[in-house]
């Protein structure tokens, strides 16, 4: 949308190939009607101002000529580059005010979005294989001590195996929810429901799992149990209408991610309030934590990204793989709502909003 008011202005003073055709093409016949002119009024021959003519007319036609054709053929060199993966050169000339000048700067920003998205698969692929390694290699460790007879194949070294298996197993999970989401084959089923039972719901089976977790580390999920979780709907009966399978993997990555950081016997509180559209809902996580600084709020949804806060609060409180709160902002967008971190005085509060039911097209 920013470019929109400079793409006008670059239109309106915009030069076009044909008028510059059209215009050598003019000159050519001006100076070669002016030059008959002169012979025809002089003693000079007609042949001298022919050729004197001819050459004139080509020298400019080459000047315009090269002025044309030597930016196609950078656009071809940079082109062939970024075909062969360099991503890293542009073209020259995209103030040109003509049709070239807007065929370099879509040819720079292509190679822009192609560069960065590059950068973002590499840096994916370097974070995955950063998340996996730590589980394999405890996974392995514990398997070669019992094979070379170090430890017992006894039920809790077992279970430390089962634990960090379960791990591996939570982690491609949320990998592949990551690849049907960017190749968009996740559908929206919505429903209305109401809000208190559903989000009551949500707090007791992260209590639940917690306490499944209890004996677990490492498993990206918190294992806290001693951070009390309040909930706050009003009115009691507030009813919504969104896809509450997508809506349970927002609320409960964002209230595992605020347990994960609260200090000890801390407070999170769930509030849920109408919002302005029908059915629509405005949704509040927030913890007693350090908070979110500022310049780090606009990263917190990135895939991978663990803030700046390196040491969670807690025994049992760990860094977690980074791909909660992205999830969280894609069920969000999935909606047509928005997520993002609100100003708060202590801690760290998360806003959801939805949208509700789609309103009736006109």
């Amino acid at each position: 949308m920013t470019r929109s008011p400079g793409n006008g202005r670059r239109r309106s003073v915009l030069i076009s190939i044909k008028t510059k055709l059209g215009t050598l093409v003019v000159v050519s016949v001006f100076i070669t009607t002016g030059l008959l002119v002169v012979a025809l009024h002089t003693s000079t021959e007609l042949r001298f101002i022919t050729v004197f003519s001819v050459i004139t007319t080509l020298l400019i036609t080459q000047f315009v000529a090269h002025g044309l054709t030597a930016p196609l053929d950078e656009m071809n060199t940079v082109a062939k580059g970024i075909s062969h993966g360099d991503f890293t050169r542009r073209v020259r000339g995209a103030d040109r005010r003509d049709e070239l000048g807007d065929l370099a700067s879509t040819i720079n920003r292509m190679a822009d979005d192609l560069e960065a998205e590059d950068r973002h698969r590499k840096e994916l692929v370097a974070n995955v294989s950063h998340e996996l390694r730590t589980p394999i290699a405890a996974l392995r460790a514990v398997l070669e001590n019992v094979v070379d007879g170090v430890s017992a194949a006894d039920p809790e070294t077992m279970r430390t195996a089962l634990r960090q298996t379960e791990r591996l197993g939570r982690m491609v999970e949320t990998l592949l929810d990551l690849s049907r989401l960017d190749n968009g084959v996740v559908p929206l089923r919505a429903r209305r429901f109401e809000v208190w039972p559903y989000l009551s719901g949500v707090l007791k089976e992260s209590n639940l799992a917690a306490a499944r977790r209890g004996l677990a580390s490492g498993s990206g999920h918190h294992t806290r149990k001693d951070v009390h979780l309040h909930l706050d709907v009003s009115p009691p009966e507030l009813t919504a209408h969104a896809d509450a399978e997508r809506l349970h993997q927002v609320m409960a990555n964002l209230i595992d991610n605020a347990v994960k950081h609260s200090p000890p016997h801390g407070r999170v509180t769930v509030r849920a309030r109408r919002g302005p559209y029908p059915e629509s809902l405005d949704l509040e996580v927030v913890d007693e934590g350090p908070g979110i600084p500022e310049q780090e709020r606009h990263r917190v949804f990135e895939r991978f990204n663990r803030g700046a806060v390196r040491s969670p609060h807690g025994k049992g409180s760990d860094g977690g793989t980074g791909l909660g709160l992205a999830i969280a902002r894609w069920a969000v967008d999935l909606h047509g709502g928005s997520i993002g971190v609100a100003e708060s005085a202590r801690g760290c509060r998360i806003r959801v909003t939805l949208p509700g039911l789609p309103s009736p097209r006109g």
